[in-house]
């Protein structure tokens, strides 16, 4: 699929700017939520809307929120975009240290989406395999 002009990655709320920065410096497309004042004041499902509007991933921690609206998404069969799934405890956010979330999203970027029909996918880390 042909990505348009826009991101290939949305970061959700609980990551840091700099992050999103990190990833740009090495070649994504990426995008956090906390860089702009329109995205923060959107819901969750606004934020899902978003997403597929623009036909990019999320990279979120509210497997909790975002699952239930993932499938109910798929059940009223919308051509959704993917969620990529990662926790706190696979990656701790860290300010002094956010290179293994970093390292982690640019190889999965890099690699490149999994095909559809995938919509879902958990990052792992390396370091804990």
């Amino acid at each position: 699929m042909t990505q348009p002009a826009g991101w290939r990655l949305l970061l959700d709320e609980m990551f840091s700017p700099a992050i999103a920065a990190a990833l740009r410096q090495r070649g994504h497309e990426v995008l956090a939520v906390a860089e702009r004042g329109d995205l923060r004041a959107m819901t969750d499902d606004e934020i899902f809307a978003w997403v597929i509007a623009h036909e990019c991933w999320l990279l979120t921690e509210n497997v909790k929120d975002f699952r239930p609206i993932l499938l109910k998404a798929l059940q009223a069969d919308v051509r959704a975009s993917g969620i990529v799934f990662t926790s706190s405890r696979t990656f701790p956010r860290s300010r002094k240290n956010p290179s293994p979330l970093i390292q982690a999203v640019d190889t999965w970027l890099r690699a490149g989406p999994p095909p559809a029909p995938l919509t879902e996918v958990w990052l792992v880390n390396p370091e804990h395999e």
